[in-house]
């Protein structure tokens, strides 16, 4: 059991509280217990009416937990009293039904965050800490880097030869306003690569402010770039400014640019060229001072190509282009990488786990990492909370490829490399050779699955989003 004064917060500062919402016995078990032994104290209600009672009778926690779906008064009406009553309180919705309107809906009314069930208690953490990040902030500011996934290793992911030159790169530029696009697979680090471009540059000063293109549907994400004004839709109390208003003299990041809609498209190429937009529902002309980078993990010269991405807005976002790579093609990091995570989350959790064995860290060194870094930070998280590495190792032993058309295709493409030694680029040989074991290995996972793509993307560390993506891109034919 994790001591909980040392999971978030210390001993001698008062806990942060979290009432959770929901008419399922089980959601609610899950939830208190796996928060409580994170360092909260939890309440747990079964519907609205309760919930509002607990508030309206002064027991103020810092952020709530509701479900979309609760018998009598449901999810959106009741937190749209609870903002009645406490305008300030960090909500974050769960629902089995991730509509694009239900969102927007739950935004509207001040809901911080929208997470679809069945969901990673991961993800319900990261989600409690970005909320209550000034809270925890204000009570324990060593433990920030701890607290927000997104800062973690930022140092030792410079310290590989491949991303020393992305490193020498961003210095080159660091005088200069161009915008940038960051390419590369989810999980290798591109938010850090940004941060880097920003804390360099002549407006290190000025604020960093972060949006991720595929996380909010299209109503909601122009909203949030670009604000609003009072009235513009139902629940539009008051004017808002948006993230390029926050982000003036300062740098905007936005992750993922890949998912945004082609009319969104449109509005940021005039961002970008006139350095000037109008908020939702308004006519007054908003000028601002913006460096843009921007992020993802999408071929978007093949967007381009199909007719999905604006040509004329990639070549104004790829300026300075930097293709970040994957774990595998910078394998000398892993060690330190491995023993920074570990030193994390012993920290995180107040356990020590105990020293990493030869087997693993041999292990550690031929594994694929599809999932690159951050498959390699939920390996260690696992690590540290089971001190046990059995676990890693049964998982990495699941990915290796053991079927023979994947080892036949490694061999051709050996074999073709010795034919040709020379006549093709160093970096491109270990790329192929990369692929094809990446495309036998999810062949294995998924044929030891009998195609469960969900349980094949739990036993490779990766989303199940990603895991159909690697499937498109490595060309796995389900036959």
């Amino acid at each position: 059991m994790i001591d909980p004064s040392k999971a978030h917060h210390s001993s001698t500062l008062p806990k942060l509280r979290i009432l959770v919402v929901d008419d399922a016995d089980g959601i609610r078990s899950l939830l208190a217990n796996a928060l409580e032994i994170r360092g909260y104290d939890v309440d747990t209600v079964e519907d609205g009416k309760r919930a509002l009672a607990l508030l309206e009778g002064g027991a103020a926690p810092d952020a709530i937990i509701l479900d979309m779906m609760l018998p009598g008064m449901d999810g959106l009406e009741t937190l749209r009293r609870i903002r009645e009553i406490d305008e300030s309180v960090a909500v974050l919705m769960l629902s089995v039904v991730g509509t694009a309107s239900a969102i927007v809906d739950a935004m509207k009314l001040g809901a911080c965050d929208y997470l679809n069930k069945p969901f990673e208690l991961d993800q319900v953490e990261n989600a409690l800490a970005q909320a209550l990040e000034k809270k925890i902030l204000q009570r324990q500011d060593s433990t920030r880097e701890m607290l927000v996934p997104e800062h973690v290793g930022e140092r030792v992911v410079w310290e590989s030869t491949p991303m020393d030159e992305i490193h020498a790169v961003l210095h080159q530029v660091s005088e200069t306003d161009v915008t940038m696009l960051i390419q590369g697979e989810s999980g290798v680090g591109k938010e850090i690569v940004a941060r880097t471009a920003h804390e360099i540059s002549i407006r290190a000063e000025g604020p960093f402010v972060k949006v991720n293109c595929a996380a909010l549907p299209e109503p909601l994400l122009e909203s949030e770039l670009f604000g609003y004004e009072k009235g513009a839709f139902t629940g539009a109390h008051a004017r808002k400014p948006g993230k390029f208003e926050q982000a003036n003299h300062g740098t905007i990041f936005l992750d993922e640019i890949g998912e945004m809609t082609p009319a969104l498209q449109a509005k940021l190429l005039q961002v970008l060229q006139d350095s000037e937009f109008t908020r939702l529902g308004g006519n007054d002309v908003v000028s601002v001072d913006v460096r843009v980078l921007c992020a993802t993990h999408r071929d978007i010269e093949a967007m381009v190509r199909a007719g999905t991405f604006r040509e004329d807005l990639f070549f104004r976002l790829n300026v300075v282009p930097v293709s970040v790579p994957p774990l595998r093609e910078r394998r000398e990091q892993i060690p330190a990488l491995a023993r920074y995570f570990v030193q994390l989350f012993e920290g995180k959790y107040g356990r020590t786990a105990s020293p990493m064995s030869e087997e693993l860290c041999s292990a550690l060194e031929r594994y694929a990492f599809p999932g690159n870094v951050r498959e390699l930070e939920n390996m260690m998280k696992r690590l540290v909370v089971l001190n046990c590495e059995a676990q890693i190792l049964k998982e990495m032993e699941a990915s290796v490829p053991s079927n023979p058309l994947g080892a036949g295709r490694i061999a051709e493409v050996i074999e073709e490399m010795e034919r040709t030694a020379g006549a093709i680029p160093l970096r491109e040989v270990g790329k192929r050779v990369a692929r094809e074991v990446e495309r036998a290995t999810i062949e294995h996972t998924l044929d030891r699955t009998e195609w469960n793509r969900k349980e094949a993307a739990s036993l490779l560390g990766v989303s199940y989003k990603t895991l159909l993506q690697k499937i498109r891109a490595c060309g796995v034919d389900p036959s």
